[in-house]
């Protein structure tokens, strides 16, 4: 009889990568740990890049850098001696798959060192991450937050990163310092938050009144570009609103949904970003406009600011004035003694 082809197996049911992070640590690599490292004392999280880590990963993202995966932080000191030991370790004793899921990443070709789970009959390349937690800050932030952070730092690191470091599950942290480290990254310190809202709101009021100047000239392309542009940068300034760093292009969209005004504005600001005429996109970005500035009265950080559109000078353009926000905000911020503040860019 001929011999039957096998079938292919059937993909493994979705686990959020999170979920399947905090399992994969807990069930196969703590209980390896014992022996690989004992009395090494370590922290482990599922953070950094990854759609797992803010929560948005779908069965589409397992194509690629997606997986049983995770961080081990060990001490500065321990690090160069015992890192590769366990990674070693962990390579030859890690089981081929867990959860139906590969634990080993083969190298897709690509010009970065980007892979994807394949099965392999020989030790892993299995994506636990040895450092320490110095060296992978700066790596990831580009500035070491253990000595402590400064307003260069917080105003020059994207917000993304931001997201990334805080966002994601710490496993366990044996070393009694990452998750403080953390909890110091949670937030913009007040004074900077009110510069970096004040740096969003100026960008506004750079850009409000190019809608109509735009359109009134037959441009309109370029008022819509100007209407995408404000878009973006409304999204932002209401996740910052929200004390929630704003992610990349990818997930900005799906952030800004879930916060409290997300629900109301998404339809406002989709149809300023499809209208097919400057006059009605100017009619929607005013509705945004009034919606933000009655939430930043809300927020009572500075005095109270009309929260109402206005022509732009003799103009017949709807606006803002967004600068008068961004004034506010600046005079109720404190610049620190001896620190020259950069101005924050939207990033």
């Amino acid at each position: 009889m001929p011999t039957p082809t096998p079938r292919p197996s059937a993909p493994a049911p979705f686990l959020p990568g999170l979920e399947l992070a905090r399992r994969f640590y807990t069930e196969a690599v703590r209980p390896l740990l014992a022996d690989a490292a004992p009395g090494i004392p370590y922290s482990a999280a599922r953070i950094g890049p990854g759609s797992e880590v803010l929560g948005y990963d779908t069965p589409r993202s397992a194509d690629h850098e997606w997986g049983p995966r995770l961080q081990l932080f060990l001490h500065p000191e321990d690090a160069p001696q015992h890192a590769a030991r366990i990674s070693e370790a962990l390579a030859e004793r890690l089981p081929k798959t867990f959860h139906s899921w590969p634990t080993n990443f083969a190298p897709t070709g690509e010009p970065r060192d980007i892979r994807v789970m394949r099965a392999t009959d020989g030790p892993v390349h299995h994506r636990v991450e040895i450092t320490d937690i110095p060296t992978w800050f700066q790596a990831t932030l580009g500035f070491d937050p253990t000595p402590g952070i400064t307003p260069t730092d917080w105003l020059t690191t994207p917000t993304q990163n931001l997201a990334e470091v805080t966002a994601g599950a710490v496993f366990h942290d044996g070393l009694k310092t990452l998750v403080p480290l953390r909890k110091n990254l949670t937030w913009y310190p007040h004074d900077t938050w009110l510069r970096v809202l004040a740096t969003h709101w100026q960008a506004i009021a750079d850009e409000e009144a190019f809608v109509g100047r735009c359109g009134e000239v037959g441009d309109e392309l370029g008022s819509a570009v100007v209407t995408a542009s404000l878009t973006r940068t409304l999204m932002r300034l209401c996740l910052l609103m929200n004390r929630r760093y704003p992610p990349y292009a990818k997930w900005l969209g799906t952030a800004f949904t879930h916060t409290p005004e997300g629900s109301r504005l998404t339809p406002v600001l989709t149809a300023a970003v499809t209208a097919p005429d400057w006059r009605t996109r100017e009619t929607h970005l005013t509705t945004a406009y009034e919606t933000l500035a009655t939430l930043h009265n809300q927020l009572r950080l500075t005095d109270r600011v009309n929260p109402t559109t206005r022509p732009y000078h003799s103009r017949p353009f709807r606006v803002l004035r967004a600068d008068r926000f961004a004034e506010a905000l600046l005079s109720r911020a404190t610049a620190p003694e001896n620190d020259k503040i950069p101005r924050a860019e939207i990033i």
